[in-house]
C-alpha cells in the first residue's frame, strides 16, 4: 500500500488556493501592524442607517484585506474536513483521513452549537457566550477535545490503534506511513510511529483522555475546597480568617513544581500520604452541598431531610469509592459496592492537583466575600433573620459568580498544563501513558531529527488551553454586561 500525502487529490486544487490566501492573510497582517503607528486615531463614526463607518484610506484597505483572507483560511480549512468526511478513504490524504476520523465528534459540534444558538436568549450566561466571537471560538475549541476524549474514552471511537500497541517496522516512522503486509487494522500510521513504533495519533486522542477526565474534576474539588474554606474566611474575618489565611499562604510559599516533585515521589507515595490528604480534600465537596441544602431549607425539615438523604448518599458512595483503593491502606469497600477504580499514578496526580489549587481558589474566594459582605442584599438578608451560611451560600456566592467562572476556565488551563508538565517530567503517571506531557517528553529526545512524534501533542495541549482563555475571556466579557 502506497503512503499517504498530506492532503491527497484534493490538494492538487485546493493547495494552491490555500497557500496564497495564507501568504496574502500573514502579508496583510504584518502590513496592519506597521500601518497602526502611523494612522491617525479614528473614533466611531456612524451612517445615517445606523451603521458604524468603515476606516478609509490604505489602513482601511488593509483591514479589509486580513478580514477576507481570514475568511478564506477559515473556509478552505472547513473545505478540507468536509471532503474529508464525505470521499472515500485514501482520496483525502492524512488531513482528510484525520478529519474522517473525527467525524462524530464534528456532528456533536454542530448539534451542541445548533441548539446552543437557538436557545441561547433562555440559557442565561451560557447563552450570552454566543453572542461573543472570541468566546465561541474558545468554546468550540475545548468542547472539540471535550466530545474527542467522551468518543475515545467512553465508545472505543476516533482512535486508529491501540495507543500501547507496537507494530515491527514503524519506529520513528513519518506521518502516512502504511502498515507492513500482513498486519491487520487500520491500513496507515496517520501522524506516523514514535521510538517505540506506537501510532501517534491514537496516542493523540487517547491523552485528551486522561486531560479531560483529570483537570475539569480537579478544579472542581479545588474550587470546594476553596470556596468551603474562602466564604466563612472573608465573611467572619478574625482569627477564622487569620489561620485560614496563613496556612493558605503557606502552601503557597512553595515553588510549585517543587511541591508536585515532593507529593509525587515514590518514597512519599509509600507513606500513604497522599491518600490520607484524599480523604481530606474530597470530603469537602460532602461538607458543601450539605450546607448549601441545609442552610435553604432548613425551615422545610421534611423536604430537607429527604434531599440531604439522597445527595448526601450519593456523594458518600462516590467519595468511599474514590478513596478506597487498591494498594493503597484505604481498601475497605466491598467488590459491590465499589463504583470504580483509579490507578494509583493518576489518584496521586489528581490529588496533588486539587491540594496546590485549593489556597489560590481560597484567596480569590476570601477576597470577594470581603468585598461582597457589605453590600445592601446582605445586610437585608441579615435583617430578615437568615443564616450566616445562607447568606454565604445564597446572597454572596451567586453574586460572585462572574469573576469564579472566569477563573474556573482559567484554572482549568493552568491544571492541564502541570499535567502536561508532570507528564514531562516522569512524575505520577506511568511511563507508557499517553498523556500528552509523558508523549512530548519521549519525542523530545529525537526532537531534531524526527518532529512528528512531539508536534501533535504539543499542539493538541496548546488549542485546549487556548480555547480555555478564550472561552474566559469571553466569558469575562458577557458578564461585565449583566
Amino acid at each position: 500500500m502506497e503512503p499517504l500525502t498530506w492532503t491527497g487529490n484534493v490538494g492538487d486544487f485546493l493547495n494552491p488556493i490555500f497557500w496564497i490566501a495564507a501568504v496574502i492573510l500573514l502579508v496583510s497582517v504584518i502590513a496592519q501592524i506597521i500601518l497602526s503607528f502611523f494612522a491617525e486615531e479614528m473614533t466611531l463614526q456612524a451612517n445615517p442607517d445606523g451603521t458604524l463607518m468603515r476606516r478609509g484610506g490604505l489602513f482601511g484597505l488593509v483591514e479589509r484585506l486580513t478580514k477576507y483572507s481570514f475568511f478564506a483560511v477559515v473556509l478552505i480549512v472547513l473545505a478540507y474536513i468536509i471532503l474529508g468526511v464525505v470521499l472515500p478513504y485514501g482520496s483525502v490524504g492524512i488531513v482528510g483521513n484525520m478529519a474522517k476520523q473525527f467525524t462524530p465528534v464534528w456532528l456533536a459540534l454542530i448539534a451542541t452549537f445548533a441548539l446552543s444558538i437557538t436557545f441561547k436568549r433562555s440559557l442565561g450566561l451560557y447563552g450570552k457566550l454566543f453572542d461573543s466571537t472570541v468566546g465561541m471560538i474558545g468554546f468550540g475549541l475545548v468542547m472539540f477535545w471535550v466530545f474527542t476524549a467522551g468518543f475515545a474514552g467512553m465508545f472505543d471511537m476516533l482512535a486508529t490503534h491501540d495507543p500501547l500497541q507496537q507494530i515491527s517496522g514503524l519506529k520513528n516512522k513519518l506521518p502516512g506511513v502504511p502498515l507492513p503486509e500482513g498486519v491487520e487494522g487500520y491500513p496507515h500510521y496517520l501522524l506516523g510511529g514514535d521510538n517505540l513504533a506506537r501510532d501517534v495519533f491514537s496516542r493523540m486522542v487517547y491523552g485528551s483522555v486522561i486531560v479531560i477526565a483529570i483537570a475539569p474534576l480537579a478544579t472542581v474539588f479545588a474550587f470546594m475546597v476553596g470556596i468551603t474554606l474562602g466564604l466563612p474566611a472573608g465573611y467572619y474575618g478574625g482569627r477564622l480568617d487569620t489561620i485560614l489565611s496563613f496556612l493558605a499562604n503557606l502552601i503557597l510559599a512553595f515553588p510549585v513544581i517543587l511541591l508536585f516533585y515532593l507529593l509525587v515521589t515514590p518514597e512519599i507515595v509509600a507513606t500513604g500520604i497522599p491518600t490520607f490528604m484524599a480523604t481530606v480534600l474530597f470530603i469537602f465537596p460532602l461538607v458543601f452541598f450539605g450546607v448549601l441544602i441545609n442552610s435553604r431549607y432548613h425551615t422545610q425539615p421534611t423536604q430537607r431531610t429527604i434531599m440531604l438523604a439522597v445527595v448526601l448518599g450519593v456523594l458518600g458512595l462516590l467519595y468511599l469509592s474514590l478513596i478506597s483503593q487498591e494498594g493503597t491502606v484505604f481498601n475497605f469497600m466491598p467488590a459491590a459496592l465499589d463504583l470504580f477504580d483509579i490507578s494509583s499514578g493518576i489518584l496521586v496526580v489528581f490529588v496533588s492537583v486539587v491540594f496546590v489549587n485549593s489556597p489560590t481558589v481560597f484567596r480569590i474566594v476570601r477576597g470577594l466575600a470581603l468585598d461582597l459582605r457589605t453590600r445592601d442584599y446582605v445586610a437585608a438578608a441579615q435583617t430578615r433573620g437568615e443564616s450566616s451560611w445562607y447568606v454565604m451560600l445564597w446572597e454572596i456566592l451567586p453574586n460572585a459568580r462572574g469573576p469564579l467562572i472566569v477563573d474556573f476556565c482559567l484554572r482549568i488551563g493552568y491544571t492541564t498544563i502541570l499535567l502536561g508538565t508532570l507528564g514531562f517530567f516522569g512524575l505520577g503517571l506511568p511511563p507508557e501513558s499517553p498523556d500528552w506531557g509523558s508523549t512530548i517528553n519521549e519525542g523530545r529526545k529525537l526532537l531534531l531529527i524526527f518532529v512528528h512524534p512531539a508536534l501533535p501533542p504539543a499542539l493538541a495541549l496548546l488549542s485546549l488551553v487556548l480555547g480555555l482563555n478564550l472561552l474566559a475571556d469571553g466569558l469575562r466579557e458577557e458578564s461585565l454586561k449583566d
